[in-house]
């Protein structure tokens, strides 16, 4: 497909403020030392370092001690090789490859055992171990249980991402919008901030319909907004994975006009937030057991969420070479991307 000669991202008008930890650029050195050392990425370090998953991890990581803002720009960093991996594999015509990384990945989350026939020796593979195994440590029974789910979900979404850019056609928006927010990799993210932050809310608050709809609004107004800033991208290689170009396909608009449709869908959604977010304490004040302890709680993980979106937007626009760099924006593989990385045995 044609590279889009014009294009700016518009502000998004996010109503929160942000702060981003001291050490930030120093957990981003530390991340990239820790995919170099576990050969996720051979060369162009220098590269994968501008991804800034550091400045990510310490823009919405809040007040947690600053080793679980390495962790996360950890799993950040792994979570972007998997991505650009799986890309990689879609263009190769090489998916089948990709069956018993996931296997492997899903085995060990559900037994602590990667499988009798799992690549174990595979970057991809060892790389998620030793970051599960410290990140179900710093986190409650029901923290686990929830980051346990959402991972299979993640990964389940990229299987569907690559359907709908084979022979199983065009996804409706609904459809997409559903599917992003598990493609989007923030859930477990947002598991691993929780835990730093020693939030630990009742299953029964996780449950209530005021509270999944609140994570849904921050989701998707993150996901939505990464689809504006990676449209160049995934434009110039086909990839229609993006609410930009299906609002385009299915609605007959030019992509300007889609861009303005999708930055008109942020505003109503960050609205529908802060009404969301007003109609939860409403609900946490009727229920029987609610007290000062609970609500603040509940208040931390909301301010949590405020913090990623603005601050997901933040890093995009100043600390983040992933959707500026003339490669990108030409639709070419990372400079970074390993080629025989799934094969490694």
């Amino acid at each position: 497909m044609a590279r889009l000669t014009s294009f700016s991202v518009p502000d998004f008008h996010l109503p929160f403020g942000n702060s981003k930890h001291p050490q930030a650029a120093r957990a981003n050195a530390e991340a990239t030392s820790w995919v170099l050392g576990h050969e996720l990425v051979t060369a162009a370090a220098e590269q994968f370092s501008g991804i800034g998953v550091g400045h990510l991890a310490g823009r919405v990581s809040g007040d947690v001690p600053y080793e679980r803002i390495v962790l996360l720009a950890e799993w950040m960093a792994w979570s972007f090789v998997l991505d650009d991996q799986h890309d990689h594999l879609i263009r190769a015509g090489d998916l089948a490859a990709w069956r018993p990384i996931t296997d492997a990945i899903t085995s060990y989350l559900e037994t602590g055992r990667t499988g009798a026939h799992a690549p174990v020796r595979n970057p991809l593979v060892t790389g998620f171990v030793d970051l599960c195994d410290r990140i179900l440590a710093g986190m409650s029974e029901g923290t686990a249980a929830r980051y346990r789910a959402h991972v299979p979900l993640m990964l389940h979404s990229l299987d569907q991402e690559a359907g709908n850019r084979g022979s199983e056609g065009r996804q409706t928006v609904q459809e997409y919008v559903l599917m992003r927010r598990h493609s989007s990799q923030l859930l477990p993210m947002m598991d691993m901030v929780e835990a730093g932050l020693g939030i630990d809310l009742p299953q029964h608050v996780h449950d209530l319909p005021e509270y999944q709809a609140l994570v849904a609004s921050a989701v998707d107004v993150i996901s939505w907004g990464n689809d504006v800033f990676s449209l160049p991208k995934e434009h110039a290689c086909g990839d229609t994975n993006n609410l930009v170009s299906l609002i385009s396909a299915w609605e007959g608009r030019s992509l300007p006009e889609a861009v303005r449709a999708v930055e008109d869908r942020i505003q109503i959604r960050i609205e529908q937030y802060l009404a969301e977010e007003r109609r939860l304490f409403q609900a946490m004040d009727e229920l029987p057991g609610t007290d000062a302890e609970l609500r603040e709680a509940v208040t931390r993980c909301v301010r949590s969420y405020e913090d990623w979106m603005i601050g997901a937007d933040l890093w995009q626009r100043y600390e983040c070479t992933r959707y500026s760099d003339e490669r990108f924006a030409a639709g070419l593989e990372s400079a970074y991307t390993r080629p025989d990385l799934v094969s490694v045995a």
